[in-house]
């Protein structure tokens, strides 16, 4: 005999699944945070997002701040290259500077570094002396220093009259303009001697003693040792410095007098950007300038962390 199952009712039927009650608490916290970075958001917005969209139209526009924008299409760009040479010869300028100035405060902040890592340097008061140029940066109370120092019967031209170097002064003399910019930059190494410091602090001890026994010289453990284990830093160091070094203003406008010094030899690409757009008033040429500059440092930016596989070391790896 058969016997029939009835199938359970609605009252014993099994419950429906229930949502974690996690769920709930991380939608509350996902509301919270974009409540939080409301601020933010409305700025990057507003301050950075849609000013960029503007210059990009702007850059294809003839633009002087008093009319309406009237469209050229890619003449501005085509002008830089072709009819400008002032915009030229702000490249070469600010070639020269990328190309010395970064590798030589690379090189003068690791020095410093090494020597504040050291037991004779490791006085907390040689650390804040040599940091203390980069509190300063690029301001114009320092910059104006600088130019004085640099000028006709300055500082600098005293003690080298004074060793037999006689030299003409070097905010005036195209020569040397941009050289006394250079050092300038040089000189405000603190923030990557800083960033150096720590880095060389993290280098295990026991690498140095195994070497020693081995024989190492101090300069077979500096290329086999310190550069090795340093090179993250070292790339993190010169991303940073080679976008600071394109974008640098303030000293080559103090030092260069507002115009880009004699015969144009301080007239960085910034400075020429400024004069092109709040003197001159061609905004729509000063806005090409700056996405053109923009493409340059993504360039080069993109060409350093290509090449970081080839020369940068990270301890994980096997």
């Amino acid at each position: 005999m058969t016997v029939l199952k009835t199938p359970p009712s609605s009252a014993t039927a099994a419950p429906a699944p229930r949502k974690p009650r996690g769920a709930g608490r991380r939608r509350e916290h996902q509301r919270e945070a974009y409540v939080f970075l409301t601020p933010w958001l409305l700025g990057a917005i507003g301050l950075t997002v849609g000013p960029m969209i503007v210059s990009l139209y702007l850059s294809f526009t003839e633009y002087d701040l008093f009319t309406e924008p009237r469209w050229v299409g890619f003449e501005n760009f085509v002008r830089m290259f072709t009819e400008d040479d002032r915009y030229l010869q702000s490249v070469k300028v600010t070639l020269l500077y990328v190309l010395v100035a970064v590798p030589m405060k690379m090189i003068v902040s690791l020095l410093v570094a090494m020597v504040l890592n050291t037991r004779a340097g490791s006085n907390g008061f040689y650390r804040s002396a040599f940091y203390a140029p980069s509190l300063l940066g690029a301001s114009v109370a320092a910059a104006l220093v600088w130019r004085a120092m640099f000028t006709e019967g300055g500082t600098v031209n005293e003690l080298l009259d004074g060793i037999g170097l006689n030299t003409p002064s070097w905010v005036d003399d195209p020569s040397y303009t941009i050289w006394s910019v250079i050092l300038l930059a040089v000189w405000q190494f603190g923030a990557p001697m800083v960033i150096f410091l720590a880095g060389l602090k993290q280098i295990p001890r026991e690498l140095y003693e195994a070497a020693e026994v081995d024989g190492a010289s101090p300069v077979r453990k500096f290329w086999h040792i310190t550069l090795p284990m340093l090179s993250p830093v070292i790339f993190f160091n010169l991303v940073l410095e080679a976008i600071h070094a394109f974008q640098v203003f303030t000293p080559a406008f103090v030092i260069g007098g507002g115009r880009g010094g004699p015969a144009d030899s301080a007239l960085v690409y910034t400075l020429y950007l400024y004069q092109a757009g709040f003197e001159d008033f061609e905004m729509g040429y000063a806005s090409a300038m700056a996405w053109v500059l923009l493409v340059v440092i993504a360039i080069v930016t993109a060409v350093i962390f290509r090449s970081a596989r080839l020369w940068v070391f990270y301890g994980d790896k096997s």
